[in-house]
């Protein structure tokens, strides 16, 4: 499916139909097509057999809640496209365990539609921006954005929603050294993690990455934050 106008083709998953109706028309009269879906179950049919610019996925649906189908269209699908989850409370508890299920952005209702299409737009422009339709490569370490898939020597990476994301940015900004503040940030936006939660992902990715293999590409550099370089030593 192509989207024929400017802004971009937006899925929106949400039950409630006056929110639905009211975000699509919104959206439609500033230059993007919408598709709707009223469930869970539909929306990630949708979302799996589509190529949307970005996704409005309200997190209580029925037949499967939000969190649920952003895990499977993450795991299972492999699909890399732009979630944005709609939550119900102000929990930071929450936003968090969207996040780690593969959303890239969060929403509490009752929420303006003019700060919603703010957002999406700079979904889509980073989405855009980061994937540029070229593979990112450090050694024979590679990361594809758009299928979400990495693999080094061939061999594929098993990686959470939340690891992909670090590894992105690692191998994004190769070789810089990226601080913990940008890294939290980039992932997280406002609603940061306990001290732990970075660096426990952090391990999980060196692992993956590292573990199986002679030379070591992700290093901590003291003081200064982390990075993905072809060397043999941290600077």
């Amino acid at each position: 499916m192509q989207h024929t106008r400017d802004g971009g083709l937006v899925l929106i998953v949400e039950d409630n139909r006056d929110i639905s109706e009211m975000v699509g028309e919104y959206l439609e009269s500033k230059g993007f097509d919408v598709d709707f879906a009223a469930d869970g179950a539909d929306g990630l049919r949708l979302a799996t057999d589509n190529n949307y610019d970005v996704i409005i996925l309200d997190l209580m649906l029925p037949r499967m809640d939000g969190m649920e189908v952003c895990r499977r269209l993450r795991e299972e699908a492999r699909k890399a496209t732009p979630i944005l989850m709609l939550t119900s409370r102000d929990a930071l508890e929450e936003k968090l365990d969207g996040l780690s299920a593969g959303a890239d952005d969060y929403l509490t209702k009752p929420f303006a539609v003019q700060e919603l299409e703010a957002r999406l737009r700079a979904m889509i422009r980073r989405e855009r921006r980061q994937i540029g339709g070229e593979l990112l490569k450090v050694a024979d370490l590679e990361l594809d954005p758009s299928s979400m898939r990495a693999t080094r020597a061939g061999n594929e990476l098993q990686l959470s929603p939340i690891g992909l994301k670090l590894l992105t940015i690692l191998m994004r900004e190769s070789p810089r050294v990226v601080s913990r503040q940008e890294i939290e940030r980039e992932i997280w936006g406002n609603a940061l993690p306990d001290s732990d939660t970075l660096r426990s992902h952090l391990y999980n990715v060196r692992k993956a990455v590292d573990k199986n293999f002679e030379r070591q590409l992700l290093h901590t550099v003291q003081s200064a934050g982390y990075r993905i370089a072809d060397v043999q030593t941290s600077i």
